[in-house]
């Protein structure tokens, strides 16, 4: 069964994000005054070929474990739906 694969990955909360502040004081120079909290992440898509979503979620994860996230200072959602 074919499967897709929506990976967000982000900084880890309280961990700097210097690309979120650079976005978050640029906000007020283009009139949006009122956003905080800014984050910049990655969003990855792929395509599984598994037997079941938990098989294709088991391998998202370890694809976010061993290649796609820096553990130590990211975060990481998957979600799985079927094609």
């Amino acid at each position: 069964m074919k499967f897709v694969a929506e990976i967000e990955i982000l900084p880890l909360k309280g961990l700097l994000d210097p690309q979120g502040k650079a976005v978050a004081n640029g906000l007020p120079k283009i009139g949006i005054e009122t956003a905080s909290n800014v984050r910049i992440g990655k969003f990855i898509t792929m395509d599984l070929e598994a037997v079941s979503s938990e098989e294709a979620h088991n391998m998202a994860e370890t694809a976010c474990k061993k290649l796609l996230a820096n553990l130590i200072m990211e975060g990481y959602n998957i979600r799985i739906t079927a094609q």
